[in-house]
């Protein structure tokens, strides 16, 4: 055995027992770490009304949970709920005398406005306490009040002689509705159940009645990426489309068919995508164009190795930072932002704003797909021409090797000298091998 291949042999060892596992261990940790990190961060969250009672929440809210919700202040729930319909708010509190309503939208995300309902119960909880305890504290003042006006007829009327301390303190203090010792005041009692204040959800935006959770939806959007990449790899790979026309033609064909098939699966069988059908079938197309370009241009630069770090960016940091299955909002800060800047965080995001919200905010998330499709589009039209260089870089070289090896021998060495007939002469001589 030589000892390259020796050399070979440890180096794949190598590869297997270290550099494999800490890739995969990355991977998991890049899946685990934002699933097991989410939490409310800044989400975009409505206050109806400047009152007393909505300060109080705010404030209550801002204590309770700091840094979790970025507050905006509408003037009633119909500019709150036209909020939550344009996406600039995930939900809204509207804080009334004895009611909280809760205006929440799960199509936006199913977790967040459990969230929100559940705050919404606490601020209700809290208010109540509230309450009671002022109630509570006003009938201790009445009785204190009370005893203090029958201590003084008590001392009146010791004063004149006519009764006793005791007898006075008893009769005074009956009439002002004093409870009998070791029973619960009359007033606290009416305050527990006159101060209860009761929270009403409203869902503005609800998501398809088959997906009530949600888990449809996501379940169709993370294959996105997969597809994607396989579309890519396939349509570069293949040996019938030589032209880069050819391969363009076939990445736009492939995602139109299919996302087609993956709407025709998530709506028609499942019922997860109800509204604006021919919309909704645009972003899944171009969703998967994103992707697919970009893993076809990054192969068409780099070669087999493009697959790799296509699969590394797209399913292991786009998929696991998209925010699909919460929020964005929902995961830790910075890794929100760079899953929307990646294809399958951003085609999430505009396929929810556009399946469930007639595209509101869905700007900046098209951009970014027509950005990643543009890119991979240009490298595959234009990266055989990088290609070419390259390879005509590294075959100049490779001659320039070989020509020196084929050099004459030295004098004396014992060696003949190579033939160095003409070029025509080669060519000749070719010629007549293939016609013999």
């Amino acid at each position: 055995m030589s000892p390259l291949s020796g050399r070979s042999a440890w180096r794949e060892v190598a590869i297997a027992a270290v550099a494999l596992p800490i890739v995969i261990t990355l991977a998991v940790m890049a899946f685990a770490w934002p699933a097991g990190r989410i939490a409310p961060r800044d989400v975009p969250v409505g206050i109806v009304g400047t009152g007393p009672a909505s300060q109080n929440a705010v404030e209550g809210l801002a204590h309770a949970r700091p840094g979790a919700f970025d507050f905006h202040l509408y003037p009633d729930q119909k500019a709150a709920r036209a909020a939550i319909k344009n996406r600039d708010v995930y939900g809204a509190f509207a804080i009334s005398g004895n009611s909280i309503t809760v205006l929440s939208a799960s199509a936006a995300s199913p977790s967040v406005a459990q969230l929100l309902t559940q705050v919404g119960q606490q601020l209700a909880d809290k208010a109540t306490e509230q309450i009671a305890q002022q109630k509570a504290i006003q009938q201790k003042a009445i009785e204190q009040k009370a005893i203090q006006k029958a201590d003084q007829k008590a001392a009146q009327q010791k004063a004149a002689g006519t009764h006793s301390s005791a007898k006075a303190h008893k009769q005074a203090a009956a009439p002002q509705g004093a409870a009998p010792q070791g029973a619960a005041p009359q007033g606290a009692a009416g305050a527990d159940s006159s101060a209860k204040i009761l929270v009403k959800a409203v869902d503005v935006v609800p998501v398809a009645t088959d997906d009530p959770r949600g888990v449809v939806f996501s379940s169709s959007v993370f294959p996105l990426t997969i597809c994607g990449i396989m579309i890519g790899a396939f349509v570069t790979m293949a040996r019938g489309l030589a032209r880069p026309r050819h391969r363009v033609l076939t990445l736009l064909v492939a995602c139109a068919v299919a996302a087609l098939g993956i709407y025709v699966v998530a709506q028609g069988f499942l019922g997860a995508l109800p509204h604006n059908h021919v919309a909704t079938w645009a972003i899944l197309s171009l969703d998967l164009l994103s992707i697919s370009a970009t893993a076809a241009g990054v192969i068409r630069l780099l070669g087999p190795a493009g697959l790799g770090l296509s699969a590394a960016l797209m399913v292991f940091v786009g998929n696991a930072f998209s925010g699909a299955t919460s929020a964005p909002d929902m995961l830790p800060k910075g890794v929100n932002d760079i899953g929307q800047w990646l294809p399958p965080g951003a085609g999430a995001s505009l396929l929810r704003d556009t399946a469930y919200f007639d595209g509101n905010s869905g700007g900046g998330h098209l951009a970014v797909l027509v950005l990643w499709s543009v890119i991979g589009i240009t490298a595959v039209m234009f990266g055989h021409w990088v290609m070419r260089e390259s390879r005509g870089a590294r075959n100049a070289k490779t001659g320039a090797t070989a020509s020196g090896e084929l050099l004459p021998a030295l004098p004396g060495s014992g060696v003949t000298s190579l033939d160095r007939r003409p070029a025509h002469a080669h060519a000749h001589a070719r010629r007549n091998d293939g016609h013999s």
